[in-house]
C-alpha cells in the first residue's frame, strides 16, 4: 500500500493531464500523457492501483430484525428494527490479466471478506430474525402453478421444517447455514439455486469473481481509459427487454477517464445489480486540500417505468425506487433498492414499520479527483428486499398481505488517507501549484530579459551612433 518511491509516474501523469485539460488542448495524439495514463505495467504506481487498490474497502452489513412474525402472518404490518452495522474488511485483487493487441486487457478480480469485531455492533453470533427466501421466495415463484402442485410444495417445506421466518446467527445467514431443503433441490433439481453447498445471502460474494472483465487500457484513446469493452464475453446482457437496458455502459466502477467537467457523468456496469447504473454530479468539494466532485444517484435510478420512460426496460415494476432483479436471480421474487427506500415511493414505507430514509446515512456518493478520475472517498449503500404475499395452498404463506419486505442493506464504502492521501496531495495540489508559479516566473524573466535587452541595445546603437 505505501509505495513512497513511486509517486514520480504519479506526479507527471497529473501535471500533463491537469495542464491539458486547463487549457483545453487534450487530444488523443498526446502521447507523452498517454505513456503516464493508460492501464500499463510500466506505469508503476497508477498500474499497482489498478491491479491492486491500496486503499482499505469495508462493507457494513445492517439486518431488519423482524418483531412481529406471527403478526405478520396474521395479515399485520411488519415491524422491523434495524441490527448493525456487521463491518467487513474487502480483499479484492485482479488475477488472470491479459492484455490483447486491440488496447484492452482482460482480468477476474477475486473478493474476500473478513469480519472486524473492532469495527462492528454486534458480533457474528448475533441472533436475528428475517423472512425466509426459500419458502416466502419460492411461494411467489410457483403462485401460478396447478393447486394440487402448491399442496405439494407445502407439504415439502413442512417435511424439511422450514419455515416462513429464520431465525438464526449472523455468520449463518451471511455466509451460508446446513439446510434440509436445499440438500434436497441440488440433489433432485441442479441448478435451481445459485450455491451447491450452504445457503446464504453472501454465499456468492465471498472467495468469488465479479466475471470476466475485458476494458480499454486507453493506449489508442485515453478518453475510453477504464471503460469496459466487454463482461463475460458480452457486449450486452440479456436480462431485460430493452436494447438500452440491456447495455454495458461505462467503466467497471472503480476508475474512470480523466479530464472530468460539471456535465461528466459516472456510468458503471455492476455485476451485482445485473446492470449498468449512472451516478451524476451534485457538486465541487474539497478533501485534505484535494479538489473534488461529488457524484450521487439521480432520483430516477430505480424509478419505474411509469415515472421514468426510459427505465421501462426494466420492468415489470413495482413501486418506483425498486429494481426488479428477479431475471438475474433465478426468478426469485428479489428487489434492490436505496436503504430504507430512500428516494422511493413513500408508500413503501407506508407498510413497513421501522423505516426512517435520509440522504446523509442512506443516499450514495463517489468524491472522485476531476482530472484524473481517480475516486478519492466512495460510498455505495444498497437494500435487498423480498416480495411476499399470501399464496393460496402453500400453508406456510398464512395470511401475509402483499408487501415489498426490506431484509438487510449493505454499504461498501472507502475513501484515501495516510501516506497515499500525502501522495495525491502533493502530486494533485503542490507540485502543480509550484510549476504554475514556475512557469510564469520562467515567462515573467524571459519577458524582462528582452526588455533589457532591448534597452541595453538601444543605447548601444545610440552611443555608436557616428557625430
Amino acid at each position: 500500500m505505501q509505495r513512497h518511491s513511486r509517486i514520480g509516474t504519479s506526479v507527471f501523469t497529473t501535471r500533463c493531464a491537469g495542464k491539458l485539460s486547463h487549457a483545453g488542448l487534450f487530444s488523443p495524439s498526446s502521447s507523452v500523457c498517454w505513456q503516464n495514463t493508460v492501464i500499463d505495467p510500466s506505469n508503476d504506481l497508477s498500474y499497482t492501483m489498478w491491479k491492486d487498490l491500496p486503499v482499505p474497502f469495508f462493507m457494513s452489513v445492517y439486518f431488519f430484525n423482524v418483531l412481529n412474525p406471527q403478526e405478520i402472518l396474521n395479515g399485520e404490518k411488519p415491524m422491523v428494527e434495524q441490527r448493525g452495522p456487521y463491518v467487513y474488511r474487502k480483499q479484492a485483487r485482479k488475477q488472470n490479466i491479459t492484455f490483447h493487441d486491440n488496447g484492452t486487457v482482460s482480468y477476474l478480480e477475486y473478493r474476500r471478506y473478513f469480519f472486524e469485531p473492532s469495527m462492528s455492533v454486534g458480533s457474528e453470533e448475533d441472533v436475528v430474525t428475517i423472512p425466509n427466501m426459500l419458502v416466502l421466495g419460492a411461494s411467489v415463484m410457483m403462485e401460478n402453478l396447478p393447486f394440487a402442485v402448491r399442496l405439494l410444495i407445502s407439504s415439502t417445506f413442512k417435511t424439511f421444517k422450514e419455515g416462513p421466518f429464520l431465525t438464526k446467527k449472523v455468520g449463518e445467514l451471511m455466509w451460508g447455514y446446513d439446510s434440509g431443503l436445499v440438500e434436497f433441490l441440488n440433489k433432485y433439481l441442479p441448478g435451481m439455486l445459485p450455491s451447491s453447498g450452504k445457503f446464504g445471502l453472501f454465499t456468492e460474494f465471498n472467495n468469488s469473481n465479479t466475471g470476466l472483465f475485458t476494458i480499454h487500457t486507453g493506449k489508442d484513446d485515453i478518453r475510453k481509459v477504464h471503460q469496459v469493452d466487454s463482461w463475460n464475453g458480452l457486449k450486452e446482457v440479456s436480462y431485460w427487454k430493452t436494447p438500452q437496458a440491456n447495455m454495458i455502459n461505462g467503466t467497471a466502477g472503480q476508475m474512470w477517464p480523466p479530464f472530468m467537467t460539471k456535465e461528466t457523468t459516472l456510468p458503471f456496469y455492476s455485476p451485482d445489480a445485473c446492470r449498468s447504473l449512472e451516478l451524476v454530479y451534485e457538486r465541487p468539494g474539497v478533501m485534505e486540500g484535494i479538489p473534488l466532485y461529488r457524484y450521487v444517484a439521480p432520483k430516477t435510478m430505480f424509478a419505474n417505468g411509469s415515472t421514468y420512460a426510459p427505465n421501462e426496460g426494466f420492468c415489470p415494476c413495482r413501486q418506483s425506487g425498486l429494481l426488479n432483479v428477479s431475471t438475474c436471480r433465478y426468478n426469485s421474487p428479489v428487489f434492490i433498492s436505496h436503504p430504507h427506500f430512500f428516494n422511493a415511493d413513500p408508500v413503501l414505507l407506508d407498510f413497513v414499520q421501522g423505516l426512517n430514509p435520509t440522504e446523509e446515512q442512506h443516499g450514495l456518493f463517489i468524491d472522485i479527483h476531476p482530472e484524473t478520475g481517480v475516486p478519492l472517498n466512495v460510498s455505495i449503500r444498497l437494500q435487498l428486499n423480498l416480495y411476499m404475499k399470501r399464496v393460496s395452498g402453500i400453508t406456510e404463506t398464512g395470511k401475509i398481505s402483499e408487501v415489498v419486505m426490506p431484509m438487510l442493506w449493505f454499504e461498501e464504502r472507502g475513501y484515501i488517507d495516510g501516506p497515499i492521501l500525502s501522495t495525491f496531495y502533493t502530486s494533485l495540489v503542490v507540485l502543480p501549484t509550484v510549476m504554475e508559479v514556475l512557469q510564469y516566473s520562467f515567462i515573467a524573466l524571459g519577458l524582462a530579459t528582452i526588455v533589457v535587452a532591448v534597452v541595453v541595445y538601444r543605447r548601444l546603437k545610440v552611443r555608436l551612433r557616428p557625430c
